[in-house]
């Protein structure tokens, strides 16, 4: 029954994501490498992004950490392709199929890489830049680690 209240949540999300107006996310490389800093646990740089006019990626770094205030924030304030990648990230089919129809190939590409899919690793691999992968790959070490926690009876309920 857990499952189903997720599953129903998630869909929700997805279905309304078309209805907000989505803000710019074309960041340069070293915002994006500050970023996947961040989303490993530099709170440093964490606070620098929110203090340097890059709040959605702050509040993105905890709406990949399961935090609902986060990813109501990112909803309400035009950043909901990023919601969408993290949701599409987390197995939610419609999330995936969004990105795509909405033309964000990148940002599907890095939630499948983080769902282990390896041909978006090789997609990511020819047509993405660097800071783009290492990204993907410091959102995966969250989310596996956030799956880990989930899985160990003695650290239950205890996010990253």
């Amino acid at each position: 029954m857990l499952n189903w209240f997720k599953k129903k949540k998630r869909q929700i999300v997805a279905s309304e994501l078309s209805k907000t107006p989505l803000k710019n996310i074309d960041y340069p490389p070293k915002i994006l490498l500050a970023w996947a800093k961040a989303i490993e646990g530099n709170d440093q740089i964490l606070n620098w992004l929110k203090e340097n006019d890059y709040e959605e990626l702050y509040m993105a770094t905890y709406a990949i950490k399961l935090k609902d205030d986060a990813r109501n924030w990112l909803q309400a304030n035009g950043f909901a392709h990023l919601l969408a990648m993290i949701n599409a990230a987390e197995g939610n089919e419609s999330a995936q199929k969004w990105l795509l129809v909405h033309g964000f190939e990148i940002l599907y590409h890095i939630a499948m890489a983080v769902e282990n899919e390896e041909s978006s690793w090789d997609w990511i691999g020819k047509n993405a830049p660097l800071d783009v992968y290492l990204l993907a790959k410091s959102i995966k070490k969250v989310k596996d680690d956030i799956e880990e926690n989930h899985n160990d009876i003695h650290s239950f309920r205890k996010d990253t």
